[in-house]
């Protein structure tokens, strides 16, 4: 009997499952023959990209429910470490118990995770990094109002210009006029650097500039954090902002995990894959999402993203299973890049290509975010034919919807 065994049940890792789970229906192999098991500490795919919406509780879908009635296993664990001389991973379980998995072929997607800083007290960030976070960052919002009165009561600084603290940072002045009833309000963005989104390039900035100004979201640039509080934070330049909620989104790093395997990294810790998503010099060890440096068009690395993890997993799903099988093995191919950033009220802005020329704004823009987060990014549920038929490895999301937005 072989096995394959997937760590992490995000986009990558449940895509990698279905894309296995069909390989060895459609080779005709036994589920007893060769066994498809993933491992995760939780109980349910998070839609991760959806986080900063309203009510991140509901954004999440049962693994049992989608990983059961196509065969795969599932193991309710942290994993610990992995030992690639002896194909084993260890881990502890919910009970606490220790336990050990072996593996003939290992498929890594255990995604990324914000990098904690350093600054003083930071423990007085809230962030959207995870499903717990979210939630825990939405209840404090909504106790806001039993709060004693204050300067910053309704007041929300956010770290970070990027694109997970642009869409955040747009989608809280609703929210939180809403919460504020009729006091005011106050929604700060604040980065280190000259401009905002800098890793989106230029082509889309007129449209995040445009929409912060309509938002009346406050920009502040080229300031660095010192310190935080309970109500507030201590700039370098001396400055002051009173805030009852300071949230962080500042820079991202690939799963611990990837130091347990031998090879090289990036600057964001992830690993250096082949063109087939195995991890280089290991015979056994596929990467793929967050974790895998892999290359997605020439001169370009993929985008710690959904729109690169989806087709990841469909790629390194099947060739683990193929590599068992002694088939050949799809070298991953994704589709063309895409960028769309919701805006909050302002609508989104959806741009092509790695140099991101923008094709739509406004309320076009959030109609295409919209289809993508409601639509494209899930797994359907319940449905066990259905997602075996989508997970094929052909470099698209869904490529019936995504055809159809774009």
């Amino acid at each position: 009997m072989s096995n394959v065994l997937i760590i992490g049940g995000g986009f990558a890792g449940v895509w990698a499952a279905a894309s296995a789970a069909r390989l060895r229906r459609d080779a005709g192999v036994p589920r007893n023959d060769l066994t498809i098991t993933l491992v995760d500490a939780g109980d349910d795919h998070v839609i991760r990209p959806r986080l900063y919406e309203r009510e991140p509780e509901n954004k999440r879908c049962s693994l049992d429910g989608l990983l059961g009635p196509i065969g795969v296993e599932r193991v309710a664990a942290t994993i610990t470490s992995i030992d690639t001389t002896t194909n084993q991973v260890h881990g502890i379980t919910r009970t606490g118990d220790t336990t050990s998995l072996s593996y003939d072929r290992l498929v890594l997607a255990t995604g990324s995770q914000l990098v904690t800083p350093t600054i003083p007290g930071s423990q007085h960030l809230f962030d959207i990094d995870t499903l717990g976070a979210a939630t825990y960052l939405d209840g404090h919002l909504r106790s806001l109002p039993a709060c004693p009165d204050s300067e910053g009561r309704y007041t929300v600084v956010v770290i970070g210009a990027g694109f997970t603290g642009l869409e955040i940072a747009t989608e809280l002045t609703d929210r939180l006029r809403e919460i504020a009833a009729d006091a005011p309000i106050r929604v700060i963005l604040l980065d280190r650097g000259d401009v905002v989104g800098s890793g989106l390039g230029e082509g889309p900035r007129p449209a995040i500039l445009d929409a912060l100004d309509t938002l009346g979201v406050e920009v502040r640039l080229g300031v660095d954090v010192t310190s935080i509080d309970a109500h507030g934070v201590e700039l370098a330049d001396g400055d002051r902002i009173a805030a009852n909620t300071v949230i962080w989104t500042a820079g991202m790093q690939a799963s611990p995990l990837t130091a347990h395997i031998s090879g090289e990294r990036d600057r964001l810790g992830r690993l250096t894959v082949d063109e087939h998503l195995k991890v280089a010099g290991l015979a056994d060890v596929f990467a793929a999402g967050d974790t895998a440096a892999a290359h997605a068009d020439p001169g370009h690395v993929v985008m710690q993203s959904c729109q690169h993890a989806l087709p990841q997993g469909k790629f390194v799903g099947h060739n683990a299973v193929a590599d068992l099988l002694g088939q050949d093995l799809v070298p991953f191919a994704p589709a063309s890049y895409v960028t769309c950033l919701a805006l909050g009220p302002a609508g989104a802005v959806f741009a092509s290509g790695w140099d991101r020329q923008v094709q739509m704004t406004g309320a076009e823009g959030a109609a295409v975010k919209k289809s993508i987060n409601t639509v494209a990014i899930y797994p359907p549920v319940g449905d066990p034919e259905a997602l075996l038929s989508l997970a094929v490895p052909d470099g698209t999301w869904r490529s019936a919807e995504l055809a159809a937005l774009t």
